[in-house]
């Protein structure tokens, strides 16, 4: 089973954000997942301590580097035993989150909206009992309403409530927000606040019941063999995507150089539509697998927000990101990972 390594090395991160996190012990609340364990991996790179909370003693996206973080074994919804395990780091990412496609979402709110806020409240009740300097709330570009300028700039997350298929994961990013804004007030922690948009890219989640849209359909698109492609929607929606590897280091740079406890956006100002990316993925895959593969609109089917696309201006002034990954490329990366490791993607979102 090939792993798969981060491409970000040291010298793409800002000299600040190396000398901030240089021999820093780390804490990712969330390490061992798809997002946490890339994050775990350019701390490395940024000579850092990672210490990950998790449930499992042996996740298997961090094999590769047991030998170089310090896994704890906690459950974060234990508040005591969090507290013990993250004594001693000075900063707190949190990119917990119970979270899946739409259909999970809209089905699930009540139980996505109180999971994320269980697990954030106790980060933050463990990050002022430990003295922790600095938190990450990772939000959600979710937070959005259904009818928003796009692209979306920082000011529209709270005119409007957030589109309704995603209406407890948006409700619960709010409030981790909101939070994070009034620790920083009272207690003087330091709090940076990422809104990012879409993730995708190796070790992403492609169980059929929570997975997002891109896992779904390069799932459907190897295991379809009548030439098909079902695609939610008439195609017309659209998303901003973000390669996985600069998602990564755009919360690493808000973290060391923009927290201010005020919301950033983190993501791409490119607008995909959802009928391109799955043209691009029938392509792929049918050329792996020696067929045609031919996406099938299905405009009955959920589809949520209409349009949704990052304003990175922002982003761009406060910390100059940008992103190294082009859609294309990305989308092969992630399609090369899945095809080496379809076991481990099937399972590993499951532990």
């Amino acid at each position: 089973m090939p792993a798969y390594k981060t491409t970000v090395r040291l010298e793409d991160f800002h000299p600040d954000t190396q000398a901030y996190f240089k021999g820093r012990e780390v804490c990712v609340a969330g390490g061992s997942g798809f997002i946490g364990s890339h994050i775990v991996e350019q701390l490395l790179e940024l000579d850092a301590t990672p210490v990950i909370p998790t449930r499992n003693e042996t996740p298997p996206f961090l094999s590769h580097l047991y030998d170089r973080i310090v896994i704890r074994h906690v459950d974060l919804t234990d508040r005591g035993s969090l507290c013990k395990a993250i004594k001693g780091s000075s900063v707190i990412l949190n990119l917990a989150a119970s979270v899946g496609g739409i259909s999970y979402n809209s089905s699930h709110p009540a139980t996505v909206f109180q999971a994320n806020l269980r697990t954030f409240l106790n980060v933050v009740e463990a990050a002022q009992e430990s003295y922790v300097e600095r938190l990450l709330v990772t939000s959600s570009a979710c937070i959005y309403p259904r009818y928003c300028t796009i692209p979306t700039p920082e000011s529209e997350g709270f005119v409007d409530s957030p589109e309704a298929t995603n209406s407890g994961y948006g409700w619960a990013k709010r409030m981790e927000e909101f939070l994070g804004q009034c620790c920083a007030n009272e207690y003087g922690l330091e709090v940076a606040i990422a809104r990012p948009y879409n993730a995708y890219g190796p070790r992403d989640n492609y169980n059929p019941r929570s997975s997002h849209v891109l896992p779904a359909l390069i799932l459907k698109a190897f295991e379809n063999n009548d030439g098909t492609l079902s695609v939610w929607g008439d195609g017309r929606q659209s998303r901003s995507f973000l390669y996985v590897d600069d998602f990564a280091r755009g919360l690493l740079e808000v973290t060391a150089r923009y927290a201010v406890s005020e919301p950033i956006n983190v993501g791409s100002d490119e607008e995909i539509l959802i009928g391109e990316a799955a043209r691009m993925i029938a392509d792929e895959v049918g050329k792996r697998r020696g067929m045609t593969i031919k996406p099938v609109f299905n405009p009955v089917h959920l589809t949520g927000q209409p349009r949704r696309n990052c304003d990175t201006t922002k982003l761009k002034a406060a910390i100059g990101f940008k992103c190294n990954i082009s859609f294309k490329a990305g989308l092969s990366n992630t399609i090369d990972w899945f095809e080496q490791n379809r076991e481990l993607a099937l399972t590993a979102h499951s532990q």
